[in-house]
């Protein structure tokens, strides 16, 4: 099979348009959930959930939150590994689901750790199964702790004992996340909310693959979860080491570009080394960082320009005092006239998304 020869700026536009950030916008929430196939769910607000500012990003103001908040009330779409997906999607899970409990040859000892620790708490599982139930959806803190062995870890889940079984149900497909109330995670039993439908499990992690190719345009080959040939084709990135699988739909394809602001959790930019190897472009999020350490702001929000990365917005809403504050617009090159008129129109666009007054202290 050929390999394809790309230069680094025809795997950056096929990132873009596979991610929907070229100039062709999607036409609503279906479109953007459709070709992303699954929006990251992070509750952190600084400008807006993640989830929303991601289809903000690929839409703009005319975004309403709460058709995907209806979206979710509704299960059309649903929360699963960490990510926003479509209800039916969840039969590509089902298969590995319900295989939890069998070894794996060459699998890492902490998984025999996590099915040995739900095993001595077969008691307590069959608690919170009765109890979700009789009484479901519920919080985690109104389900009971009757397990006779806590979980022990060295990080925050030590001794969170039914969090900790609850994330293991949700892996063996026994129980499933049904919404969220006031932010907190509502658990219900999983045949409540998943459809029966299972896809069998060498052509769901095929489905899943190529999915997440089109979804990228172009990934490593380790990215990849099918043991068989891998999805796409194969290609090599001019000044980038190693091998690349890409969708071959992007290929020989007119790029047409926008200027977007991006959120940190945005697929364009959440594998920070394949950003790096493709866009050469520099950045954290700092929201974790010490003020003094910070370069370009708590929660700086990456500018793709065409089919570069080429500056941070330092922003934050607000909303007590009903406004979105411009800290600071980094420019990693510095920007044309023209360059800069587009990000200014993203700002006030994001604004007026947010139904805040815009203050540009960037400019003071």
């Amino acid at each position: 099979m050929t390999v394809h020869e790309l230069t680094r700026a025809e795997a950056r536009r096929i990132a873009v348009r596979a991610q929907l950030l070229d100039a062709h916008r999607p036409d609503d929430l279906d479109d953007v959930v459709r070709g992303l196939t699954a929006l990251v769910h992070d509750p952190t607000a600084a400008v807006a959930p993640a989830a929303d500012l991601v289809v903000w990003s690929r839409l703009g103001a005319v975004h309403d939150p709460a058709e995907l908040a209806t979206a979710l009330a509704e299960q059309r779409l649903v929360e699963l590994r960490g990510v926003i997906r479509p209800l039916a999607d969840v039969a590509l899970y089902r298969a590995e689901m319900a295989a939890w409990d069998r070894p794996e040859p060459g699998e890492p000892a902490w998984r025999e750790r996590q099915r040995g620790w739900v095993r001595d708490n077969d008691g307590f599982r069959l608690d919170l199964l009765e109890r979700l139930r009789a009484d479901g959806p519920l919080r985690s803190r109104d389900l009971p702790d009757t397990s006779v062995r806590p979980w022990r870890s060295s990080g925050w889940t030590n001794s969170r004992n039914v969090r900790q079984m609850l994330a293991f149900l949700v892996q063996r497909g026994e129980v499933a996340l049904h919404g969220r109330e006031n932010g907190d995670p509502l658990w219900d039993l999983a045949e409540r909310v998943y459809p029966d439908d299972v896809v069998p499990a060498a052509r769901a992690l095929r489905l899943r693959d190529e999915r997440r190719l089109r979804s990228l345009g172009l990934v490593r080959p380790a990215a990849l979860e099918s043991p068989g040939e891998p999805a796409g084709e194969p290609a090599v990135v001019d000044g980038v080491r190693g091998a690349w699988r890409v969708d071959p739909a992007q290929l020989d394809r007119p790029f047409a570009g926008r200027t977007a602001l991006l959120s940190p959790f945005d697929r364009l930019v959440y594998d920070r080394r394949r950003m790096a190897e493709l866009f050469e472009f520099d950045y954290q999020l700092e929201m974790f960082k010490p003020v003094a350490r910070r370069r370009w702001g708590y929660f700086a929000l990456p500018v793709l320009h065409g089919d570069q990365l080429v500056g941070k917005v330092d922003a934050t809403a607000d909303r007590r005092a009903g406004a979105l504050r411009v800290d600071a617009v980094h420019e990693d090159v510095p920007f044309t006239p023209a360059m800069a008129a587009a990000v200014d129109h993203e700002i006030d666009d994001l604004a007026r998304w947010l139904r805040l007054v815009l203050v540009r202290r960037d400019r003071a």
